[in-house]
């Protein structure tokens, strides 16, 4: 099923499945039992898919990207979260910080995961079964509040408003067997910036999954970031931040593109 939230002529936000050029109402809980109905949808506005309770992300999880920054492959995955305030919708814009100033705001393309239910020390095995469903994110970061003003800390970086793009469609797990083999790119002002696959990880999502649950529980509605290939601008010569008026697309073959452009913060 293809999963999408959207708001409504009307303004009612609520859940649809994409079918062709047709969205039709979803009825139920996404984290529980839902189905599709025969009542057709006219979306305005395509939102991000779901609004997670929690939002996890796997640092240096390629290694392309790990040489890239000259870092050894790590033994346990990186784990940071991101602010829920950070995420954004399809379609908006990305705001670089000014009241708190940076000019050195990234992307990184990257395989979002949505966690189907309530789920704790999950074994490696059965851990894809506790997947909803897969879509596009874009983990924005600010490298100089990730690396230099935040006392060693990533989460500042990582959760300014705008900071998770999500979307536009949650692809259910059924329709992806296997999610280490999906292309994936961030395309850049129409020029291919990052370009991989989802093979290239050092932790699965399998792995992933089984390491977060490990004597912790993650909440139905989490979402998990993966991790992002080699190419982030930081790492360019000269490096490539973003900027006012830039447009950014994540593609994930199979999922889809989500889209946003660049603004400052009013």
């Amino acid at each position: 099923m293809l999963i999408v939230r959207v708001e409504t002529l009307d303004g009612e936000r609520c859940y649809g499945c994409e079918v062709g050029s047709q969205v039709f109402r979803v009825e139920g809980d996404l984290f529980g039992e839902f189905q599709q109905t025969d009542q057709l949808l006219h979306p305005v506005r395509r939102l991000a898919p779901v609004v997670p309770p929690a939002i996890y992300g796997i640092g240096l999880n390629y290694r392309e990207h790990a040489a890239e920054m000259g870092a050894d492959l790590p033994a346990y995955p990186v784990v940071f979260m991101k602010s829920p305030a950070s995420l954004l919708d399809p379609e908006d814009s990305i705001k670089l910080p000014r009241h708190l100033h940076s000019d050195q705001v990234d992307y990184e393309c990257e395989l979002a995961v949505v966690i189907a239910r309530d789920c704790k020390n999950v074994s490696v095995e059965n851990a894809l079964d506790y997947v909803l469903g897969y879509t596009c994110a874009n983990d924005v970061s600010a490298r100089d509040w990730q690396n230099f003003h935040s006392g060693g800390q990533w989460m500042k970086g990582k959760s300014f408003d705008t900071f998770c793009p999500l979307g536009p469609i949650l692809v259910t797990a059924d329709r992806i067997p296997n999610p280490q083999l999906l292309p994936i790119r961030t395309i850049l002002n129409g020029q291919i910036c990052q370009e991989s696959y989802t093979g290239d990880m050092i932790f699965s999502v399998a792995e992933i999954i089984a390491f977060l649950s490990a004597s912790s529980t993650l909440l139905a509605g989490s979402v998990i970031l993966t991790g992002t290939p080699a190419g982030i601008g930081m790492t360019a010569n000269p490096p490539r931040f973003l900027k006012p008026g830039d447009e950014i697309t994540v593609e994930i073959t199979g999922i889809g593109q989500l889209r946003n452009s660049v603004m400052i913060e009013e």
